[in-house]
Formats: structure tokens, sequence, C-alpha cells
């Protein structure tokens, strides 16, 4: 199996943050084995083992069980990772849990069940809650908590004086920490529980609930980063993921040669003609499928128009990809809109 990587963001951002606490910062790169190179950009790759053995040490050092989940309440995720960027630049609450499950990845290789998200949004007659789908051994507890601390330290930070949580279910028994829970987390908090979930107040799922607007060529440029990005990580031995990698930094270029991406492969033409034929698929077929999926990304989360849209997939004119849209979905992008509406 691959080693399990992340996002270097978190563990720089950790690292700063428990030596201010008291740790030593040399002796936390020493024991984990990275380097300050390793933590100079918050997009490097770094393995979970490694950061997992910095928060052991940092805890040690600390004696502050709870040091990882303050850290949570006490950071922000916009300036460890581009998914929290694009995140607080979503029009809803489930636009934003679109993205971040979309994006996952990017902040940690998670092993999920195929088809399942980690984090759904359930309403029923019990309340709106938030679900994570991730099943941890009890001494991975803390990857949880701190996913649930995360959802309320940015809502606080972002909606001050406004009810966010209201309940929290999680499998794990009372860590040695629990005692700052009610300090911390300021909710009931349930142990044992049958699934981690977090209730939230249901204002947060209405139509009336929307986010303020961000900006739709800000919101363009940390989509493609992220894209290009999660193309990078996601690519395996298949064919079509290898040019999805090639083609999706690119798509914004418009016309994309199957001769330059099979040089880029370093393959021939008649090579990858014959590995997609393999898997029973066309060049064509598979850049029209990107730029569908990615027409709905754009298009679903309502921050960037359809001439932007058009643009960051490569159609020279916006009626180009209208028609294209139609032939896709059998709706126009605003038909779309509204009935996505």
């Amino acid at each position: 199996m691959p080693e399990q990587t992340m996002a270097a963001g978190f563990a720089a951002s950790f690292a700063d943050y428990a030596t201010d606490k008291g740790a030593s910062r040399e002796a936390l790169l020493a024991e984990s084995g990275l380097t300050e190179d390793d933590l100079s950009d918050q997009d490097n790759r770094i393995p979970i083992a490694a950061y997992q053995t910095m928060i052991g040490a940092a805890i040690q050092q600390t004696g502050d069980t709870a040091l990882l989940l303050r850290h949570t309440f006490d950071s922000q995720l916009e300036t460890m990772s581009v998914v929290g960027q694009i995140v607080h630049t979503s029009s809803s609450l489930r636009h934003s849990f679109e993205q971040l499950n979309r994006y996952l990845h990017l902040m940690g290789d998670v092993e999920l069940p195929p088809g399942v998200d980690r984090y759904e949004l359930q309403s029923t007659a019990d309340g709106l809650w938030i679900v994570d789908h991730l099943v941890l051994p009890p001494e991975m507890s803390y990857w949880s908590e701190v996913s649930f601390a995360r959802f309320i330290s940015e809502f606080r930070r972002s909606f001050p004086g406004a009810t966010f949580e209201i309940a929290m279910d999680v499998t794990y028994p009372p860590p040695p920490h629990a005692d700052q829970y009610p300090e911390l987390f300021r909710v009931p908090v349930e142990f044992n529980a049958k699934r981690n979930a977090l209730e939230i107040h249901p204002v947060w799922d209405t139509p009336e609930t929307q986010f303020e607007p961000g900006n739709a060529y800000a919101f363009g440029i940390f989509t493609r980063h992220a894209d290009e990005m999660l193309a990078m990580l996601l690519a395996d031995t298949t064919i079509r993921a290898q040019i999805e990698a090639q083609i999706l930094p690119k798509l914004h270029e418009g016309t994309i040669s199957m001769d330059k991406v099979a040089s880029d492969l370093a393959m021939s033409r008649q090579t990858l003609y014959r590995r997609l034929k393999e898997e029973e698929i066309t060049f064509a077929e598979i850049h029209d499928d990107l730029r569908l999926r990615m027409a709905m990304e754009y298009l679903g989360g309502q921050k960037v128009t359809v001439n932007e849209t058009a643009y960051l997939l490569g159609f020279s004119e916006a009626s180009s990809f209208v028609r294209a849209f139609k032939r896709w979905t059998g709706l126009s992008p605003t038909a779309y809109l509204n009935q996505a509406a």
C-alpha cells in the first residue's frame, strides 16, 4: 500500500503553535523526520505518520493532551490549505460540503468505502447533522475530534454570535482532556456513540441562508490550483486518470492535442490509442466528460458566471459552451442553474 501523505501546511502550522506553547521545534523536526524545507510550502506532501509522530512528541514535551485540539480551535484552515480558501468562497453550507469532499485528499489521504463521501449533511426528524463517515481505530480518535473542532472554529470566526453547533456524538471513549470539552466545544457530547456526528442549527440548511458572495475570479484561481494538485495526486495506473491529470490544468487553453498528451506521457500516439481502446473509451470522451464535471462544479458553486465558466473550460465563445452544455445535459447553463436553485 502506498504511503499515506498529507499537506505540509497542517504540520507547519502545528509546529509553530507547539513551539509557542513550549515545545522544542528542533526536537519536533528531529523526531518526525521532517525538515524546514518539507514545511516551507503548504502544498508539499509529507507522510501522515511523520505528522502523527510530531503530534505525539509535542504532547509529550508540553504535557497537554489537548494541544492538537487547541491548535485547531486557534488556527484558520485557509492559512494551511487552498481548500480553506475554496470552502470560504462557497455559496451555502451544502455547496461548501461539496467542495470539501471533492478536495478532501488535498488535505490528507483517507480510506473510505467506494462511493462514500467523508462528510455528509443529514437533515432528519432528530435535527441537522454533519456525519463523518471515516472509521478510525480508538488510538486515532483525535482525527474525528479535530474535524468537528475545525467546523465549529471556522463558523465561530465567520459568523460571530450566531448559533452553529448544538450537540456532538463521537464513537471514541472520553480522552484524557475530556474535562476541557465544555470549554472548547461548548455543547453536550455523547462518547461511545454509534457514529461521529455534529448536530448544527437547522437554519444553516435553508434557502434563505446564503453565504456572502466571494470573488468569482479568486474562486476560479483557487479551484484551478486545487484541480491541478488533485489531478496529480489522484492519478493512478489507468490511462484515463493519466490523461485527466495532463489535461485538467490545461482546460482553459481550449483545444488539447492528443499527440501532445501522448508526448507528455512519454508514449507514442499509437500506444495511447491502444491503451484507450483497452479501457473502451476515447480521448474526446475523456475531454468532454472532464469539461462537463468541471462545468457543473463551477456553475453549482454559483460563484462563476456562464461566461467565466466558458473561459475556464477553454471555450472561445460562451455560445459554444452553451451548445456543448445542452448536448451534455439536455439543459442550458441557465436552466441548470434555475433547476439547482
